[in-house]
């Protein structure tokens, strides 16, 4: 719903992400400095958030997978959007990656991406990592801090509102 890819941001924006932004995030989670920029930022996401969908559908661990792609991708460079990558990935956790990735492009698994795609623009979501907690919405990794207060202490109710959100 109008997020802009790298490659449409101005280059102070992306100089800053890619250099003191990444720098202070691997600080803050105690890992390895990014110094790069990924030469593998892929779209379409069909098999990535399928293969994530088919996951939890089986009930693995969706946490780690999710962390392990991640890694691979902002750590490793790793092209996720690659079959055999995220077989690997995902046989490196004891799952059985080739079945999972048949699976994330099965038409049930991909009707689920497509509902949750939907679910996501009727919501106003513009990015990731989004989270929701009574409806009210949270965008970014910076903003756990808020949604952790919010689960011991709510907001006040907000004027604001979004149009677009029923």
């Amino acid at each position: 719903v109008g997020g802009q890819p790298f490659a449409g941001r101005s280059q102070a924006h992306v100089n800053y992400y890619f250099g003191r932004e990444i720098e202070r995030w691997a600080e803050w989670r105690d890992v390895e400095i990014i110094a790069y920029r990924p030469t593998h930022h892929s779209n379409p996401l069909e098999l990535g958030n399928g293969l994530l969908i088919a996951a939890a559908e089986a009930g693995a661990d969706v946490d780690r997978l999710s962390h392990l792609i991640l890694q691979a991708h902002w750590r490793d460079d790793a092209d996720i959007a690659d079959a055999a990558t995220l077989e690997q990935i995902a046989s490196s956790m004891g799952l059985t990656g080739q079945a999972l990735v048949l699976n994330a492009l099965s038409e049930p698994i991909q009707a689920l991406h497509r509902r949750y795609t939907q679910d996501a623009i009727e919501r106003s979501v513009f990015g990731s990592p989004t989270y929701f907690l009574n409806g009210d919405m949270f965008y970014g990794q910076d903003r756990l801090e808020m949604l952790e207060r919010a689960l011991n202490q709510p907001f006040k109710s907000s004027k604001w509102s979004n149009p677009s959100v029923g």
